[in-house]
């Protein structure tokens, strides 16, 4: 038998099991290499995942200032008492023990007086999840007793709250107390013991300088939660407080422009999950500002005048758009609503009617203030000049009906100007009879009244309606008759507008043109001249618009309709209205103004509509609208003399 010298290396077989070892051991080197060196950006992924947690703040919302600087919505502290449940832990592990404890012990006494045949094979033990649960519970609310201690509040927390923070949020801190008062915000801070766990957070919430004024145009904003495709998608779990989204009015609108930008911290955590080392930290920052076009004392001034009655009022500047004032009652108070509504306050608000924005969001039969597009259309159309006059004496038969004129025996013999000045429903079923619907809806529809303003704020209605043969067979299946177009001729029948829809009616007839585009931004006199100006123009004669504004200024003069609106050495032009509505179940009544001024240099337009809440109330637009609308020029005199054509003091 051969023999092999195993010192020289010569057996085959511990060659071959050698270059196997060899090759083994390559193969562990290279991924060792390769695991180390070359793909470390798949472990280091995999690590920051398991270890770190990243945390958004939302910065604070810009700020909305009005026309002159006054701020209209801004930032208060919002102080809350909140624990880190990392600071609890102890406390957590020490309650857990003694309900442990105690669990066991009545466990145990409950088994030794169970008779042994009704006994189970094995002792039963506490359940580790209800005692750890309950133990949190006790502990939280013991620290919340503490705070109710000093601020005589009556606070607790929800096992499900907490258990929802334990699992959603448990790096931030968790609120104890919510919205706490100035006053037990400085009790809190003298009285809380310095090595407690309980601290002071404080946070943004909105704050209203006005309270009720112009609610419905600021708006409001909700606490949430950012949307899911706003959060990074890196894997890295990310907690984050809530934002403040704008739910209604400029708030809504202008979000993406008030909101600030989201500050970011990212931690190392422990095998727990709990904040061990913090990597990076961006300061959150605050959103951008927004100047408004409204003019704050203007609103007050209308908001006073109105006062508990429901409608609304609109002033608009009439060169630029810019909307100076727009009210709508019955409103509320938006600090009622910051940081948070209540239940209580939303069912409130809720019973008045209140959350509706009368100004833009309801529409209404606009009345006699109709008859000014009647009177253009008329001229237009070449049925109505100087010399046309009808005799009033109070009713018009239209087939077998009897159209009645709101004054008892009539006006007389009537010519247009004396028609707007009486507001003469007669000489307008005459004229809207003898033009046709066709003619009247066309010009509602070329002064835009089929369609919404585009005003920046959310929610305006869809329900306008300038009715005609082919919306009545489409809407209600029924043909056209001559009454329809007589109701259509003095602002009734089917015809629905809102009130800043006749805001911007009258804003076009002063400036000659069919169409203004209202604006909640302040605008330079260069953007105002783009956005309102050049337009279609109306199209009447120098004679003809002499006319319409004869009779628009001799409704606020000693014999108009709007007598109680005129203000010395101030020319207005208006149109009163009053309309009848089906509201709240029953028959009310609606009171209109619509006006401008200075008639020589229009400068400023005004609409206030009054809706009738009882069948009691008569409302009449001169003598129920007419005087909101004239508080309102008033304050425009004072504020703004060189624009209403009144000298300055020198």
């Amino acid at each position: 038998m051969n023999q092999y010298d195993v010192h020289k290396g010569e057996n085959p077989r511990i060659l071959f099991f050698l270059w196997v070892v060899l090759a083994a051991s390559a193969v562990l080197i290279g991924g060792l290499g390769w695991s180390q060196l070359i793909d470390i950006r798949e472990y280091q992924e995999i690590e920051k995942r398991q270890t770190e947690r990243r945390i958004l703040t939302p910065g604070p919302r810009g700020d909305i200032y009005d026309r002159n600087g006054n701020l209209l919505v801004g930032n208060r502290p919002h102080y809350s008492a909140v624990a880190y449940l990392d600071d609890l832990r102890m406390d957590f592990r020490q309650e857990y023990s003694k309900i442990y404890k105690t669990e066991r012990t009545r466990i145990k006494h409950e088994y030794e007086n169970t008779p042994e045949a009704e006994r189970p094979h094995d002792p039963p033990t506490p359940n580790y999840s209800n005692c750890a649960w309950t133990a949190r519970l006790n502990v939280v609310n013991r620290y919340i007793a503490q705070i109710n201690a000093i601020t005589g509040r009556d606070d607790a927390i929800s096992e499900s709250k907490l258990i929802r923070h334990f699992n959603e949020q448990l790096l931030l801190p968790l609120p104890l107390v919510e919205d706490l008062s100035p006053d037990h915000y400085a009790r809190l801070v003298e009285q809380i013991p310095v090595n407690s766990p309980i601290q002071i957070h404080t946070g943004t919430a909105r704050y209203y300088p006005y309270g009720t004024a112009a609610a419905h145009l600021l708006g409001y904003v909700q606490n949430t939660l950012p949307d899911h495709s706003e959060m990074p998608d890196d894997g890295i779990k990310t907690f984050t407080f809530k934002t403040k989204l704008g739910k209604t009015g400029l708030e809504r609108s202008f979000n993406e422009l008030l909101s600030g930008t989201t500050g970011t911290e990212l931690w190392r955590v422990d095998p727990l999950g709990f904040q061990d080392t913090r990597l990076e930290m961006i300061a959150p920052e605050q959103g951008e500002n927004l100047i408004t076009s409204l003019d704050m004392d203007l609103q007050l001034a209308a908001e006073t005048a109105l006062g508990e009655r429901t409608g609304a009022a609109i002033a608009l500047d009439i060169q630029s758009g810019e909307i100076l004032t727009l009210v709508s009652h019955p409103t509320y108070d938006l600090n009622d609503l910051s940081p948070f509504i209540p239940r209580k306050t939303f069912e409130e608000i809720n019973g008045r009617g209140a959350w509706l924005n009368r100004a833009l969001q309801l529409s209404y039969p606009p009345g006699s203030t109709f008859k000014l597009i009647t009177s253009i259309a008329g001229m237009l159309n070449g049925t109505i000049d100087a010399n046309t006059s009808h005799d009033c004496q109070g009713m018009h038969r239209v087939g077998n009906r009897v159209f009645r004129c709101h004054s008892r025996y009539g006006h007389g013999e009537t010519d247009l100007a004396g028609a707007i000045e009486g507001s003469c429903n007669v000489f307008y079923y005459t004229e809207g009879l003898k033009m046709g619907i066709d003619v009247l809806s066309a010009e509602a529809k070329r002064f835009g009244l089929d369609q919404r303003t585009g005003i920046e704020v959310p929610f305006e209605t869809r329900r306008l309606v300038v009715p005609s043969k082919a919306w009545k067979r489409e809407k209600i299946e029924a043909g056209w008759v001559p009454g329809d177009t007589a109701n259509t001729a003095i602002g009734q029948g089917f015809l629905l507008q809102t009130p800043l829809q006749m805001a911007t009616v009258i804003a076009s007839i002063a400036r000659g043109e069919t169409r203004t585009k209202p604006t909640l931004k302040a605008l330079s006199r260069e953007d105002a001249i783009q956005v309102n100006h050049g337009g279609e123009s109306i199209g009447l004669t120098p004679e003809q618009t002499s006319l319409l504004w004869e009779g628009m200024e001799r409704v606020v003069g000693p014999d108009g309709t709007g007598r109680l609106v005129q203000i010395d050495n101030f020319r207005i032009g208006g149109k009163t209205g009053t309309a009848d509505f089906r509201a709240h179940g029953k028959e009310v009544n609606l009171a209109w103004f619509i006006g401008c001024a200075p008639v020589e240099n229009p400068q400023i337009a005004v609409a206030v509509m009054v809706e009738g809440t009882r069948e009691s109330q008569s409302y009449q637009g001169g003598s129920t609208a007419g005087p909101v609308a004239k508080d309102i020029f008033l304050k425009f005199i004072e504020k703004y003399p060189e624009r209403a054509g009144f000298p300055t003091a020198r």
